[in-house]
């Protein structure tokens, strides 16, 4: 080995590293949980973590209702909440020219309609 070559340390789990110069970790355990740890860490990780898996659960909830082929669904609220519906969380609101609010979770919203339902819709491509 070079005099100049200084041995480098797995940022895990500690054992000297060899292979490339630029490599950080031994193996994907422990770059996996070096990650994980990381994330771990911060006051308010496990906050936005809890808020972007309930936006991405009812993401999936109105992609569920809505089939590939199909332009909108309709669904009742009693539906939705037995899903595991969230409606406190969405990522934004569209209002249409004449005032009527979609909401939306990512690319998948929904319009409130009388009696508790609602129209599912699909962001449209642009």
């Amino acid at each position: 080995m070079p005099a100049f070559a200084e041995t480098r340390a797995c940022l895990y789990c500690g054992k000297t590293l060899k292979g490339r110069i630029d490599k950080k970790f031994c193996d994907d355990y422990c770059r996996n949980n070096y990650n994980n740890q990381q994330k771990a860490k911060g006051s308010h990780s496990s906050y936005v973590r809890n808020i972007n898996n309930a936006l991405l659960k009812n993401r999936k909830i109105l992609e569920s209702l809505l089939p590939d082929a199909e332009e909108t669904a309709k669904a009742s609220k009693e539906k939705l909440m037995n899903l595991g519906f969230q409606f406190k969380h969405l990522t934004h609101i569209y209002t249409t020219r004449n005032g009527k609010k979609y909401f939306f979770c990512y690319d998948y919203g929904y319009l409130p309609l009388d009696n508790d339902w609602f129209l599912i819709v699909r962001k449209k491509e642009e």
